[in-house]
């Protein structure tokens, strides 16, 4: 998964502020080249990019620099600049700025040129390079929760090759690809946009990456949204454990939606009778895989992925009962659509944080203690973070989110939410003093903007427009599965 599958501490309030913004103020303005995406980027129509380079070591800002690419479908001359960052850690933003712009209302769109970029180490920005990491994941996979000793040590020497295969070619790289030097990076944006504050929107991942600008920068923060909100006050190991438990409490909030639903996909009219249909359904996947490229652990995937909207949910329940009416192709290519396995960049930011154990006794006993709240995630979890126990660098150095500098901050988050669990919210609310929390009853992530959710995008609207913030509330869920 993906951070979506980032990784308690107590409730205190974190006000220290993170390193200082090495020399990013004082940069010159480059001129900015706007023409053609590169081909890699997979740019939609009407979507336009440049290059900007910074450096690699802040505290190096004249020594080896590294590309950043940019995208927008707006314009400089708008009253209002709006930078986008999708999540991931590591998600590519170049075409975000094209959805979200269209999905804005007219008045907001009127006043905002939408601006995305590939942060550094990913897609058409210098990107992590871990080699062909699909050759380290062969289909149908090892299954998640190991069998014995054995399957658990061949998972760990999985997990020592993508570590070291990342190592073997961007060493050098590896270091730098931090949430801080991102933000650092964004600044730079900021100068060569020409603008002395920026407005931002995040989502997930892109959250952290908020969070953390406005406090390295909060003379040039705008008007912030951040929607599914990660956990400021816990290392990415522990939100992962967070993670395993609300996902849990997600899914069994699908099969309750099964259930009521048996009429169409007959496989039980109480959540409990699916869940045991489920695990009937593993356990067939288990035994014979379909078409050589799907077992168990594929299906795990297909799960897990199903979390982040309940849009996903009647896809993959079509695909499952027409498996079992003897059709497989539903499964094959949903199997197909997540076959791309680890995201380098993903690992390299997550992997850079503090707060990952070294000894593989640490992980199993965390894990097995896991297992018994969250038995679908707790393993497919632990073996997705897997590298970052053999990682060939860091951890990077790392102050904590949170500054009574900061501007309010408008934060938007599903009670349900599965890979971004609602304490991370709450907690992000205590470190932002002045911050905002606007709570939908349902589950979905990242939603903002693609819910039809009148509760959140009425007053979200009202914020780009005017800077004022709502009260905290609760709001009804956006609309449900189809």
């Amino acid at each position: 998964m993906t951070n979506h599958l980032t990784r308690g501490a107590a409730l205190a309030v974190a006000t220290a502020l993170l390193s200082a913004p090495l020399v990013t103020a004082s940069a010159a303005a480059p001129k900015l080249k706007w023409g053609a995406c590169p081909d890699s980027a997979g740019a939609p129509r009407g979507v336009y990019c440049a290059k900007l380079l910074v450096p690699l070591d802040y505290s190096k800002p004249t020594g080896r620099q590294i590309t950043l690419t940019l995208s927008t479908n707006g314009s400089l001359s708008s009253p209002h600049l709006m930078l986008v960052n999708p999540g991931g850690p590591g998600a590519s933003g170049i075409g975000t700025e094209k959805l979200v712009s269209a999905a804005l209302p007219q008045a907001v769109a009127e006043q905002y040129s939408v601006f995305s970029f590939d942060p550094r180490g990913v897609g058409a920005s210098t990107p992590v390079d871990c080699g062909d990491l699909t050759k380290l994941s062969p289909h149908p996979a090892l299954p998640y929760k190991p069998a014995n000793a054995k399957q658990e040590q061949q998972r760990v020497a999985l997990a020592t090759k993508v570590a070291a295969q990342c190592g073997a070619k961007s060493k050098w790289l590896l270091p730098y690809i931090t949430t801080e030097n991102a933000a650092r990076d964004m600044d730079r944006i900021r100068i060569a946009l020409g603008k002395q504050k920026i407005d931002y929107l995040g989502y997930s991942y892109g959250t952290k990456l908020g969070a953390t600008y406005a406090t390295m920068f909060p003379q040039h923060a705008g008007r912030f949204i951040l929607d599914s909100v990660v956990d400021p006050l816990v290392s990415t190991y522990q939100s992962g454990f967070e993670q395993n438990v609300a996902l849990e409490k997600r899914t069994q909030q699908m099969f309750a939606w099964v259930a009521a639903n048996d009429k169409t996909y007959h496989l039980g009219k109480t959540g409990r009778a699916v869940a045991a249909a489920w695990e009937r359904l593993r356990a067939r996947l288990a035994a014979k895989h379909v078409g050589g490229r799907v077992g168990a652990p594929e299906l795990d995937d297909m799960l897990a992925s199903s979390m982040y909207t309940e849009d996903s949910w009647p896809t993959l329940l079509e695909a499952v009962t027409d498996y079992l009416k003897g059709n497989p192709e539903g499964l094959l290519t949903a199997a197909d659509q997540l076959a791309l396995g680890v995201d380098p960049a993903q690992l390299a930011y997550n992997c850079n944080d503090k707060g990952w154990p070294r000894t593989w006794s640490r992980w199993h006993r965390d894990t097995v203690r896991s297992d018994r709240l969250a038995p679908h995630y707790a393993w497919l979890n632990t073996w997705y973070s897997a590298p970052c126990a053999f990682w060939p660098v860091g951890p990077a150095k790392a102050g904590r989110i949170g500054s009574s500098k900061v501007p309010p901050i408008l934060l938007l988050q599903g009670r349900y939410d599965g890979p971004t669990p609602l304490v991370g919210a709450q907690r992000m609310q205590l470190v932002l003093p002045g911050s905002r929390l606007l709570v939908d009853a349902g589950g979905n992530h990242a939603s903002y903007l693609f819910s039809d959710n009148p509760c959140t995008d009425v007053p979200a609207a009202k914020y780009w427009l005017t800077g004022k913030l709502p009260n905290n509330g609760n709001c009804p869920a956006s609309r449900p599965a189809a």
